[in-house]
């Protein structure tokens, strides 16, 4: 008899409903089957979209991958799971495991979930194999690590929403500039970029001769995008020897150790720890990170959208109501459409009216009241709203993050407050670019008297070294 052990999203790792690597799982397996005198075979099968072909795709996959031909005939299918149904259409006979067992114990999954919470009667109900291989490799601390983690998602990223092409296509077109902006500050030595996305710095710093001795390292949270990267270094992209990646959300704990990083690269990064984690308490944990594993006469520099100096004043904002259409009232189910849908309906408001949809949609709550023609509402609520009010193709992302939570003299303050010292280099600029062609020909700015103000500053630029005498 040979027991055949599907092992199903073995693609996935590193994220709340798969936290263990496939090749762990595969260990602790192959374990079990010498210690219990079981001859198996260990099949892993690629995550895929909801389909009730699973039971075929997944006997196929076992084909392909063994030359099994697992039929009714042949094999009986032992699973817990609504997916034993799918088996049974097809004919197999189930043995349903726990689901036959009066009372039902626990499964697997709520083992996992009582060695996140810390609970060491897992060891009672999990095999000695499988308590071998977490010990090991120090899967228990990984586990509970991503499972507890309050930022990223079950799959593995900051947001189900994002669609992952369209910020890959974004992040490299801007990669150059951002590189250009940072080149000059950079320190030879260990670099690392904390958010890499799919390496698109790195490229660039990878050609440059003053690097070839540098470790380049690249961190990223998101699974598509990590895997992006592994991908792009398989295929010699990176002439450096020397470039690693990473797959790890630096909330979780410590990366790198003590004072072994000479540069930390961030791009775009800290609006969405502020955002997807606890706001400033996360943020001010991120830098501490970053500064402990900071090198003496290392450096921090951080690029990042940035709220406006004096973000809580109130404002009046005139917004366009002739370039789309203006319903009723905004809508209140946005979540249960299509990202088609959605992009097709806020795509077709009008300004004023995709300021009400924001308001309804935004996660960080602002007030906003008609003053005539205009409404009154904060700076950085308005900021908020028109630096986002054209990703229409992304609308149930971009309205979970919060670009303007922090003002330039905020951020002096953390830096400051972790131990970095802000480099005369640091400072905000406003992208005239999208001042000019996404915000000016659809809304003007005044004070709440009726004077006119100009648009304020949209990004920063933080050079933070840590002293040597630290």
């Amino acid at each position: 008899m040979t027991i055949v052990w599907a092992v199903t999203s073995a693609n996935h790792e590193n994220t709340k409903r798969n936290p263990v690597p496939y090749h762990r799982r595969e260990a602790a397996i192959e374990r079990f089957s010498v210690l219990a005198g079981l001859r198996s075979v260990v099949v892993p099968v690629f995550d895929t979209a909801p389909t009730d072909r699973f039971a075929e795709v997944t006997l196929k996959t076992i084909t392909v991958a063994t030359g099994l031909e697992l039929t009714p005939a042949n094999t009986v299918v032992a699973c817990s799971t609504p997916v034993a149904g799918l088996y049974a259409a097809l004919g197999f006979r189930i043995a349903g495991v726990e689901a036959e067992s009066e009372p039902v114990p626990a499964r697997p999954w709520d083992v996992l979930l009582r060695l996140a919470a810390g609970d060491e009667g897992w060891r009672e109900l999990a095999h000695p194999a499988t308590a071998d291989v977490f010990d090991r490799y120090r899967l228990v601390e990984s586990v509970r690590t991503v499972v507890n983690d309050p930022v990223v998602g079950d799959e593995g990223g900051l947001t189900a929403t994002r669609n992952y092409r369209t910020y890959v296509e974004a992040f490299a077109d801007s990669a150059a500039r951002k590189w250009q902006q940072v080149e000059q500050h950079v320190r030879p030595g260990r670099i690392v970029d904390i958010g890499c996305g799919a390496g698109a710095v790195l490229e660039l710093a990878d050609r440059e001769p003053a690097l070839r001795e540098s470790d380049l390292i690249g961190v990223e949270v998101a699974r598509h995008l990590y895997e992006e990267c592994v991908h792009k270094k398989a295929q010699g992209v990176f002439a450096n020897a020397n470039v690693f990646f990473y797959r790890r959300n630096v909330l979780g704990g410590a990366i790198f150790p003590p004072r072994s990083i000479d540069t930390t690269l961030t791009f775009a990064l800290t609006h969405e720890i502020w955002s997807y984690g606890d706001r400033w308490a996360s943020l001010r944990r991120f830098a501490q990170a970053i500064y402990d594993h900071t090198a003496p006469g290392g450096v921090w520099i951080n690029s990042d959208v940035c709220g406006p100096d004096g973000r809580d004043r109130p404002v009046r904002l005139t917004l366009d109501d002739t370039d789309g259409d203006n319903p009723p009232a905004p809508r209140t189910d946005l979540a249960g459409l299509s990202a088609a849908q959605v992009a097709a309906y806020v795509g077709g408001l009008s300004t004023r009216a995709r300021l009400e949809q924001f308001a309804v949609d935004f996660r960080f709550p602002f007030r906003h009241s008609p003053a005539g023609a205009a409404v009154e509402l904060t700076l950085g609520a308005a900021m908020d709203f028109l630096t986002r009010k054209d990703y229409a193709d992304n609308w149930l992302s971009e309205v979970q993050e919060q670009f303007c939570g922090l003002e330039y003299a905020d951020w002096k303050s953390l830096l400051a407050d972790v131990g970095f010292e802000v480099d005369p280099a640091s400072g905000t600029s406003r992208n005239d670019w999208i001042i000019d062609n996404r915000i000016a020909p659809t809304a003007t700015l005044s004070t709440v008297d009726g004077q006119p103000l100009d648009w304020p500053v949209t990004h920063v630029l933080l050079v933070a070294r840590r002293p040597f005498n630290t």
